[in-house]
């Protein structure tokens, strides 16, 4: 069943007084409050129309028909006969996001199959028999992870357009996680690397999330780069 969550959220501002080190300034004139609608109710319906609208924008449905979106709400509010059943209601908005993000896979796949094909030429990339390709940025001197090993590392992820989608770096926190709990092509790759190294790994969709999206940037058939350094072997 498709469901839409709607929310609005409440941001409070103050306003401070600056002050230096022989005078104090006066406080700055605090920000006007946000001009409400008729009744309070008036002011919900408008909130959750922008959020309504932000929500069909941020799904690509920019071009909607609007009037027959108000059409289904006032319907479905006054309690009258409606052009669709929920049942079929669902129907409808389950193969439309099917279809989209069928549409959307089969190009991320061509353009990682396109991508992966020219990496792979490069000197310094080793490929293995189950199509992950990785690059020694740095080679550690301490011992390599098993399955049943559980790791710290440090880890920079991207699409293959440079998108950053993930990073413990950006975060400045190291991550721990075992080696047989993440995406395929990070548990092979793990188990390649010695402590203290650091890989670029180049995962193609199929040891990575597959035909499903994972959150708002990795879509579906995604393929996705990370540099990873093992920090520790727990």
């Amino acid at each position: 069943m498709a469901a839409f969550a709607f929310c609005a959220t409440f941001l409070s501002t103050q306003t401070l007084a600056q002050t230096s080190k022989a005078t104090a300034k006066p406080a700055t004139t605090p920000a006007a409050a946000p001009k409400p609608l008729k009744t309070a109710l008036d002011s919900v319906a408008y909130a959750i129309g922008l959020s309504v609208g932000g929500s069909l924008k941020a799904q690509g449905l920019s071009d909607i028909n609007t009037n027959l979106l108000l059409k289904a709400i006032n319907e479905t509010l006054k309690e009258q006969d409606t052009e669709l059943t929920p049942e079929q209601a669902n129907q409808y908005i389950g193969e439309y996001f099917q279809k989209q993000a069928s549409a959307k896979g089969n190009a991320n796949l061509a353009a990682g199959k396109k991508f992966l094909e020219e990496n792979k030429k490069r000197p310094n990339v080793t490929t293995t028999a189950s199509g992950l390709q990785y690059e020694i940025v740095k080679l550690g001197e301490g011992p390599k992870p098993a399955d049943t090993s559980r790791v710290k590392v440090d880890y920079h992820g991207t699409l293959i357009d440079g998108t950053v989608f993930d990073s413990s770096v950006e975060r400045g926190e190291p991550v721990e996680f075992p080696v047989s709990g993440v995406i395929k092509g990070w548990t092979e790759a793990l188990k390649l690397m010695p402590v203290g190294s650091k890989f670029r790994l180049f995962i193609p969709a199929d040891l990575a999330y597959g035909e499903r999206a994972a959150g708002p940037k990795i879509g579906p058939s995604s393929t996705l780069i990370f540099d990873v350094e093992l920090l520790e072997i727990l």
